[in-house]
């Protein structure tokens, strides 16, 4: 696959910062979760909310053991000054799995910058499935896209993050504008997983062999989980995108999958049939596509 650390930056021992954009004139939003273990049923003991960031009710299609949630944000878009913050934190024993109903926005921006936090802790035995569907970065969009996890004991973890730079259905390019990133994973304390990257419009790597290689989609598939193997890893090698290039590392604990490519749709594909496979080793459990994904 192209190489993108030009792009993405894996840097041990740097703490990331999450924090409202300086000044934010828009939206400011924050959304709190909970779900416990009671008996034989996780359940959402918590919802708090502020702002137009909610989750309407917990919804079992699989059964009392697994708690889904839609997260909703009415706006249907981060514009620029926006401040919006997600807290997720799910109980010993507990499992929740976490999607949005459609493509997330970032629009574009007449000056200040949008920021989107994004919180969740995991407590041993407990597994949090986040998997929001896509997100389209605007032409001359500014923001900060940030996420931090923390696995307690044997956590188990899995996430999906893809975004599409420019609207490409109308030719659109990322030609201006700016999106930074940062995703950070520990357990108990100790990183298992800590990226920084800014992707800058117009910016040569947008084109450069050694960056998006001309491509408008990025994605990564992350799980962490103590079941995470070389028999895991090349099951998912074995799986590949119907267009576009793919590739699965294997790290200590953590399963990466990249995703590079022309458009959302091969790339989210690619990352439900993963989620297939590693879904029933990592919880025990097989896959359950939510039945918004296709609405």
């Amino acid at each position: 696959m192209t190489c993108m650390n030009a792009v993405v930056e894996a840097l041990a021992g740097l703490e990331p910062t999450f924090s409202p954009p300086p000044g934010a004139s828009g939206w400011c939003a924050e959304l709190g979760l909970e779900f416990a273990r009671r008996g034989a049923r996780t359940v959402l003991v918590r919802r708090h909310h502020v702002g137009p960031l909610r989750v309407q009710k917990a919804l079992y299609p699989e059964g009392e053991g697994v708690c889904h949630g839609i997260v909703l944000h009415p706006p249907a878009g981060i514009a620029g000054g926006d401040s919006l913050a997600i807290d997720i934190k799910v109980d010993a024993g507990a499992h929740a799995l976490l999607t949005t109903p459609g493509a997330g926005k970032w629009y574009r921006s007449a000056g200040p910058s949008a920021g989107m936090t994004q919180r969740i802790a995991v407590a041993d035995g407990a597994v949090c499935e986040w998997l929001p569907q896509e997100s389209i970065v605007f032409d001359g969009a500014l923001g900060t896209l940030g996420t931090e996890v923390a696995l307690h004991g044997d956590a188990r973890f899995i996430g999906a993050e893809m975004l599409c730079f420019g609207r490409t259905g109308a030719g659109e390019r990322f030609t201006r504008g700016e999106l930074a990133l940062h995703t950070r994973i520990c357990r108990d304390g100790r990183p298992v997983w800590l990226e920084r990257g800014r992707i800058g419009g117009g910016s040569a790597l947008l084109d450069s062999p050694v960056g998006l290689a001309g491509q408008p989609v990025v994605g990564t598939f992350l799980v962490a989980a103590p079941a995470c193997d070389a028999a895991l890893r090349d099951v998912c090698r074995d799986i590949g995108p119907s267009a576009g290039e793919g590739a699965v590392t294997l790290l200590p604990g953590l399963l990466v999958a990249r995703y590079l490519g022309p458009a959302c749709e091969p790339g989210r594909q690619w990352f439900t049939r993963l989620w297939g496979a590693v879904r029933p080793v990592v919880a025990g459990l097989p896959m359950c596509v939510p039945r918004i994904w296709n609405t």
